[in-house]
């Protein structure tokens, strides 16, 4: 077999060496007047370092299409590794893939690392600017001066036109209305309509949702989303979600069979195809077909894993689907691809023992493994040290988890907190934070949270009644606010004997 030579000339070795470097996606290769530097020793080493990188091989070389190939199936490592040489050469389109990924985990840390990276490519490119500014609307805690920063970021590149910027700016205004006191959001949006940009008929979609007015709605959103259906995926889940709502099957099954060629057409992604089949098997949005949603998920989920957790929380609401041995394996398979959602069932499994054994410990183990990527697990994790699952009640851990899920959102974690500090279940009771918690979870309207709210107000002397009253609103505005300076809480001292706390 004959041996491959190279050209024996430095010209053509570099000539050789650039070609390589623009066929793998690699940065611009520096000009020909550079080349003729070759007596330079910048020149010598631009040489040498575009011929290493030629001689590399398809083996060792950072490629932006191997990273975006691994992406569309999975493979977040092999993507990531990809990603990162290139973004470390400071290609700006690699570092925006990379900061992707680490959104996408949702894990506090790496969601920084993404934040720090999207600013290192923001100056050169739209993408990462539009990036940033998403990044910046949905960050928990965000400051007036991040709020005004992200504004700037994504009108930047709407006027560059980067997509999937006025959305997040709808956001902005409707979450934030005192950081923008001169912006009306539906005026903004009307112009954003009458202009004709395609995102803005979503941004109004958005608005009803916002405002409760979705119901009322349905023809308003069934229009704008046909219209944008070929040119915006997440349509389908809002079409899937108005058809639901009118129990309308026949459109329903239409645009399901629209779903299916798109997605193999390569022009729907598998993550939409995923939340069209949530839509089907949520009974709150009307009948569910939940067997429709199983025969959407099993062929994407070997390609997008996250939907193996979707098939198992499908199995765990209908039993008829499949057996407990089957949601197994759809949770070992999540697990496997480091699923933070396979970890919260999992743990919600062993939490409830209604399909295996209940086991505290286990059910903690995989909570813990979810935390700061499900809000859920927070919640919990400090409904297991409340209840003394463990053994014994650990209050202030039970504390700190149950009030990092009720500033994060999740259902009931107010009224778990309010019991915890009325019952007084390891430590003294506290009327005051019990009051204030009571109040908080009256906005869940069940009868249980307004009967302690009741209770606790007629318990409280006037000048304690009137301290919790301004605990509330403290509370109240840092939630509003999302402020980072949230109302530290500490429960009392326990009894003589108690673990402190």
């Amino acid at each position: 077999m004959t041996t491959p030579t190279l050209p024996n000339t430095p010209q053509s070795l570099w000539e050789l060496a650039c070609q390589r470097l623009h066929q793998r996606g690699l940065p611009d290769a520096p000009s020909r007047a550079h080349r003729q530097q070759a007596g330079s020793h910048t020149g010598y080493a631009l040489c040498a370092i575009a011929l290493a990188v030629s001689l590399a091989g398809c083996a060792g070389l950072p490629d932006e299409r191997l990273a975006n190939e691994a992406l569309k199936r999975g493979d977040t490592a092999t993507a990531a590794q990809n990603y990162r040489a290139l973004a470390d050469l400071g290609y700006s389109e690699a570092q925006v893939g990379l900061a992707d990924i680490q959104v996408d985990s949702r894990d506090p840390e790496q969601m920084k690392q993404a934040e720090a990276t999207y600013r290192a490519a923001a100056s050169v490119s739209p993408r990462a600017q539009a990036r940033l500014g998403r990044l910046l609307v949905a960050k928990p805690g965000a400051t007036e001066a991040e709020h005004q920063e992200a504004e700037s970021l994504l009108k930047k590149a709407a006027a560059q036109s980067e997509g999937n910027t006025l959305i997040p700016l709808a956001m902005l205004y409707l979450q934030y209305p005192h950081s923008f006191p001169n912006i009306d959001a539906q005026q903004q949006i009307d112009q954003w309509r009458q202009s004709g940009y395609p995102e803005a008929g979503l941004a109004q979609v958005l608005l009803y949702r916002t405002q409760g007015t979705y119901d009322q709605h349905l023809d308003d959103v069934e229009k704008i989303c046909k219209a944008a259906l070929n040119t915006t995926d997440i349509c389908y889940v809002e079409l899937a979600t108005v058809y639901q709502k009118r129990a309308q099957p026949e459109q329903q099954a239409e645009l399901i069979k629209q779903l299916q060629a798109g997605h193999g057409r390569g022009t729907v992604s598998a993550q939409r195809v995923d939340s069209v089949a949530r839509v089907l098997a949520d009974p709150t949005l009307g009948k569910t077909d939940e067997k429709t949603a199983q025969a959407l998920l099993e062929p994407i989920a070997p390609g997008y894993p996250a939907s193996w957790v979707t098939l198992a929380q499908l199995l765990y609401d209908f039993p008829e689907l499949g057996d407990t041995d089957q949601m197994m394996k759809y949770l070992d398979n999540g697990r496997a691809a480091d699923q933070p959602r396979a970890e919260l069932l999992l743990g919600k499994l062993y939490y409830e023992g209604k399909l295996v054994p209940a086991d505290a410990r286990v059910a903690e183990r995989h909570f813990e493994k979810a935390v700061g990527r499900e809000v859920a697990a927070d919640y919990y994790l400090g409904q297991i040290y409340r209840r003394g699952y463990l053994g014994k009640v650990y209050p202030q851990k039970a504390l700190d988890h149950l009030l990092t899920a009720a500033r994060n959102g999740q259902n009931s974690a107010d009224f778990a907190i309010a019991q915890l500090f009325s019952q007084g279940k390891g430590t003294r009771p506290d009327p005051v934070n019990a009051y204030v918690f009571s109040q908080l979870a009256k906005a869940q309207n069940t009868p249980q949270a307004d009967e302690l709210a009741t209770t606790l107000a007629a318990q409280l002397p006037p000048e304690r009644l009137a301290q919790a009253q301004r605990l509330l609103q403290q509370e109240q505005a840092s939630r509003g606010a999302l402020n980072r300076n949230a109302l530290p809480l500490h429960a009392l001292p326990e009894e003589e004997g108690e673990e402190s706390l």
